[in-house]
């Protein structure tokens, strides 16, 4: 009995220690919500110099060369719309928190933080700071899984899903809360986009090949269909040169051994390759999944293994890779046709109705 009657009273213990570090872990989300939204609150209220707002999202990074490139797009959005206010957030949480703990560092080896907080505490502070007008705009490259997130933050923010805001305000914003789309949205830009990279990098393709890497959705997460984005880009870049092939990362039956595949296919088995990522930024999947070197991006016993570089598999399959570490935001052209999109944003209602990617 007195052995019972323990095994039931650390039981009950067990059960009172876990409701109190959930009771706990509740507490410090809670805190950590409040600090971050009066962040973002006294951000915007010291620097609001126009009723007009652009929010720039992007998936994020860690990396100080992306940090630069969110610079230089905020700086060339506050050149193209000059009334208003731009600010830049980061979707991704694992990238928020590790960009504000200094992951990575800067070209002198100096530890860099930065914080870029999720876009519902821009826009709360939006409402809070009244502003008129409000166009996020979408830095991803295809309408998928990321792109279906910031529709996500939109329409929590004008549905105040948490009840906190004034309701009066939001009418208000009726006609004036836009969407800027993704880089390639559709058929058009696909062709605008593939004239841009063959107008920079003709030369290259014309000495070898000239790989992109995207990024790309799993079947499973394959939003709006929008995969079919970079068959169409590398589609159109062919009419160009033969050179040009794109591949992705996360993609069924689009990752570098089909990219290999389709090389092979074409005659080209051996020569020189100039890779460049596919993203908004060059982050973790530019520097380590397309440009990594050495053995630690290439497994001998398992050659087809996800971990493998780009670098180091091409390598190893007879070809002479180089990788560039410039991401689309970099180049001024592209950066435009997200400029272009931004100038031409759509409504809420119609976010969904401007999804089809297989057209």
């Amino acid at each position: 009995m007195k052995i019972k009657s323990f095994i039931v009273a650390m039981m009950a213990v067990a059960v009172t220690m876990t409701s109190l570090s959930s009771c706990q872990q509740d507490e410090d989300l809670n805190n950590n919500y409040v600090k971050y939204q009066s962040a973002v609150d006294a951000q915007v209220k010291a620097q609001k110099k126009h009723d007009k707002v652009i929010l720039l999202v992007a998936f994020g990074s860690t990396w100080n060369n992306a940090f630069l490139a969110f610079d230089a797009t905020k700086a060339a959005y506050e050149k193209a719309f000059p009334n208003c206010d731009v600010y830049v957030s980061y979707s991704s949480a694992i990238c928020i928190n590790r960009a504000a703990a200094g992951e990575n560092t800067d070209e002198k080896g100096n530890i860099v933080k930065r914080n870029y907080y999720a876009p519902n505490f821009w826009l709360h502070a939006f409402a809070t700071a009244k502003y008129t007008d409000i166009t996020v705009q979408s830095l991803q490259v295809i309408p998928g899984e990321e792109y279906s997130r910031v529709i996500n933050y939109i329409k929590d923010f004008a549905n105040n899903h948490l009840g906190d805001l004034d309701d009066k305000y939001l009418e208000g914003l009726d006609g004036h809360l836009w969407l800027g789309t993704p880089l390639l949205n559709n058929a058009s830009d696909v062709s605008k986009v593939a004239e841009i990279l063959d107008r920079k990098y003709r030369s290259q393709a014309e000495k070898g090949v000239v790989a992109f890497m995207g990024h790309g959705n799993p079947d499973t997460y394959d939003t709006y269909k929008a995969n079919v984005r970079y068959t169409q880009l590398e589609e159109a870049l062919q009419k160009f040169n033969k050179n040009y092939f794109v591949g992705t990362v996360d993609m069924p039956d689009n990752y570098k051994q089909d990219v290999l595949a389709r090389m092979q296919e074409a005659g080209i088995k051996k020569g020189v390759m100039n890779l460049y990522p596919l993203m908004s930024i060059c982050g973790d999947h530019g520097h380590n999944d397309m440009a990594g070197e050495g053995e630690d991006y290439w497994d001998a016993e398992d050659e087809e293994s996800e971990d493998n570089s780009w670098f180091e598999f091409f390598s190893h399959k007879g070809y002479q890779p180089t990788s560039n570490l410039l991401g689309l935001l970099e180049v001024e052209d592209i950066r435009q046709v997200w400029i272009n999109h931004t100038k031409n944003p759509v409504e809420l209602e119609d976010y969904y109705h401007s999804m089809y990617p297989e057209e």
